[in-house]
């Protein structure tokens, strides 16, 4: 994963680009406008649920555990919240994710460890979203000094826990579940335990490690509850208009030449001081100072000449390759509209999920209702709207 880099690009060929990028906008009003400040990139929470549920290395539900499913039921409840920034934090973890190449599977282990709460502590020691002890933080590059806990920041503890699980999943051949043991119960335990079970490291089946604590199974099995709890959600017409709203695109911000509290530094920018209090809890007593730690906000483009206040890298590495939540290369067209089948698609879940008729988008794909359907095929969306 990179680090956001110093952009020479002027202010305003950043807007034009961020506006062209399919799923992020620029907004002006609402929630997802953090504040006042009329230039904020938001993104539709649709477009990061897409994003999510297209790069899951385990799509299918049929063996999810009803036990996780009750007890993590409220995950859906609150991605749908207006007051609740999980939804911007949850599209900020799982962009670094796609960045690096891993599942969005990965996107749920702060479900499990913080409730997805940046300022989380337990008495045992663990800290921040990712719930990191001091020596594995450490171990991942996580800064920690007098005054500074990077475990606390967004986006240090999740630049070292995609690191982290980037070793894990090249470890132990790409296989999202051995590698979410490996996580909970230690990579070299479990190395050990492949080895007993007379299996090789990274053809390992997860299912057949002996061995292993129950909780770092069950830890898994919560994992891919809650990735089924989320896929199924948008069955229900209600969830998706809940999700389907602004939502900020989140990105590292570089201080520029100022040694500032994080409050006054918020209302400067047009935010809203409390959800940058809120996103950046490893600066709640150091603020933002010229060569210091990066700080979690909205991205925000100007109008009008250069600004050198504004960095457009972070938007670019937000927003990556400039591709759809699909996959797909958006079109030259702005209104022409495609979507990627992936595995377990319906024609009718499809077009319940497009707010589209069934009959318009197979008439628009020369498609029956029993034509298959194929992971990869690319469907046509436009002018099938009623």
């Amino acid at each position: 994963m990179t680090s956001p880099m110093p952009s020479t690009h002027p202010a305003w060929g950043a807007l034009l680009w961020l506006a062209a990028i399919p799923g992020v906008s620029v907004a002006a009003n609402g929630p997802a406008a953090a504040g006042d400040n009329p230039n904020i990139g938001t993104r539709s929470g649709l477009a990061i649920h897409e994003r999510f549920r297209s790069h899951l290395a385990e799509p299918e539900c049929a063996n999810a555990s009803p036990r996780w499913r009750g007890h993590f039921a409220h995950a859906p409840k609150r991605l749908a919240s207006e007051d609740d920034e999980l939804l911007a934090l949850f599209g900020y973890v799982v962009d670094e994710l796609v960045k690096a190449g891993l599942p969005t599977e990965y996107a749920l282990i702060p479900f499990v460890e913080s409730g997805y709460k940046p300022g989380a502590r337990s008495s045992a020691g663990p800290t921040g979203l990712w719930q990191f002890i001091a020596i594995t933080a450490r171990n991942q590059g996580v800064p920690m000094r007098d005054g500074y806990d990077g475990r606390l920041s967004v986006i240090d503890s999740t630049r070292g826990a995609v690191r982290y699980l980037k070793i894990l999943h090249s470890m132990f051949g790409g296989r999202w579940r051995v590698a979410i043991m490996a996580y909970n119960a230690g990579e070299y335990r479990l190395v050990g335990a492949i080895r007993r079970s007379g299996q090789a490291q990274r053809s390992a089946d997860a299912a057949r490690i002996q061995g292993v604590p129950s909780l770092t199974r069950a830890y898994v099995e919560k994992l891919h509850a809650i990735s089924c709890l989320l896929e199924q959600a948008d069955d229900r017409k209600d969830w998706l208009d809940a999700i389907d709203r602004p939502v900020p695109l989140l990105v590292a911000e570089k201080p520029g030449q100022e040694s500032i509290a994080l409050k006054p530094w918020a209302r400067a920018r047009g935010l809203d001081p409390g959800l940058i209090v809120r996103l950046n809890p490893a600066l709640s007593t150091t603020g933002v100072r010229t060569g210091g730690p990066w700080v979690l906000a909205p991205a925000r483009v100007e109008v009008g000449p250069a600004d050198p206040a504004v960095d457009a890298a972070p938007i670019a590495a937000a927003a990556g390759d400039a591709r759809t939540p699909n996959g797909d290369a958006p079109a030259a067209d702005a209104t022409h509209r495609t979507y990627t089948v992936m595995k377990g698609d319906s024609w009718a879940r499809i077009a319940r999920r497009q707010g589209l008729p069934l009959s318009g988008l197979l008439r628009q794909n020369g498609a029956s209702a029993d034509t298959p359907l194929r992971p990869g095929m690319v469907l046509k969306l436009d002018a099938t709207r009623p």
